[in-house]
């Protein structure tokens, strides 16, 4: 018997559209309005910085874990972080959720990036670097077959037939 969606106590896990490496963008997610993450520096193997543009607004932050304002983000030029931040979000969720998310149109042949209408829009970085750092956490714990209560809603397999 195959449950549906509505009617299962479980999340179903979608693969990423296309396999990414974490090196440079280790943590993107599409939430509170936002597209946002974590972006490595590209200078200093100390520094993150957590970017996000918003749904619809198109509002663009960019800073450092630590509320450092990022020094590529000129108004409504994006700087690298964000380029890079959207880059793994097409391939993390695929081009048309990602547009359809933060209300972008655009053709096939033109780049997400070119369909924004951006501006500087501030937004406090602590609250996606402490969802990331809550994602780490869960590295660090040993290997174990038992729940962990907190991720009672994320299944350890995909349901059969779903596969």
């Amino acid at each position: 018997m195959v449950l549906s969606v509505e009617t299962r106590s479980t999340a179903v896990v979608i693969p990423p559209v296309q396999p990414r490496k974490l090196a440079k963008v280790p943590f993107v997610e599409l939430t509170d309005g936002r597209l946002q993450g974590v972006v490595s520096s590209g200078s200093d193997i100390e520094r993150v910085y957590v970017s996000s543009i918003g749904a619809g607004t198109h509002g663009l932050s960019c800073s450092t874990n630590n509320n450092r304002p990022c020094g590529g983000l000129r108004g409504a030029f994006p700087c690298k972080h964000l380029q890079a931040l959207l880059d793994e979000a097409e391939l993390q969720y695929g081009r048309e959720r990602v547009a359809r998310y933060l209300r972008i149109e655009v053709d096939e042949h033109t780049s997400l990036l070119h369909g924004l209408k951006a501006h500087h829009e501030p937004t406090p970085a602590a609250t996606v670097f402490s969802g990331f750092l809550r994602h780490l956490a869960y590295l660090e714990l040993p290997g174990s077959d038992e729940p962990i209560p907190e991720l009672h809603w994320f299944p350890s397999v995909a349901p059969a037939g779903e596969r």
